[in-house]
């Protein structure tokens, strides 16, 4: 067996594919022929709830979200802010409760936010506890990131 067999042999084992076999890759002596399936393998192992069916009534109240719509903001009022103060973010497209994801703020390091979605257009923010100095914050919707201009986080 060469080398580069080997390895993709290896490497198959790897992820746990050694029961499909790759054309022209190698072949184990008593494989299971082509296009047959030995016990143990494909989805049947995993137990995948998708492939078991579904339920109508649940994808009919699944929120419809969408992602051609970037978000945008426009401003935040005011533009600085001690910790502990609430400020509103103006902007487009920041979708409904079910598909809108958060708020976060650079100077924080991704810790958590709070805030009110209003509406499609407006956010309710209160200023995490974080370093004096300027921050981005970024809405994160349905349709991918928004990042605002600068905003100052002034001192207690």
């Amino acid at each position: 067996m060469g080398r580069q067999a080997f390895r993709t042999m290896v490497l198959l084992a790897a992820v746990g594919l050694a029961g499909i076999q790759a054309p022209g890759v190698w072949a184990a002596e008593g494989a299971a022929p082509e296009g047959s399936m030995e016990e143990g393998t494909g989805f049947s192992m995993f137990g995948t709830e998708s492939i078991k069916g579904f339920d109508a009534n649940k994808i009919e109240k699944d929120p419809v979200c969408d992602r051609s719509k970037r978000p945008k903001v426009f401003k935040v009022e005011p533009d600085e802010a001690a910790p502990g103060q609430k400020i509103t973010i103006k902007g487009e497209n920041f979708g409904t409760k079910e598909c809108f994801h958060g708020v976060a703020f650079s100077a924080t390091g991704g810790a958590p936010v709070q805030y009110t979605l209003v509406n499609d257009t407006t956010i309710e923010v209160v200023v995490p506890e974080a370093r004096t100095g300027m921050s981005f914050i970024d809405v994160v919707a349905g349709g991918g990131n928004a990042r605002s201009k600068g905003f100052l986080i002034k001192s207690k």
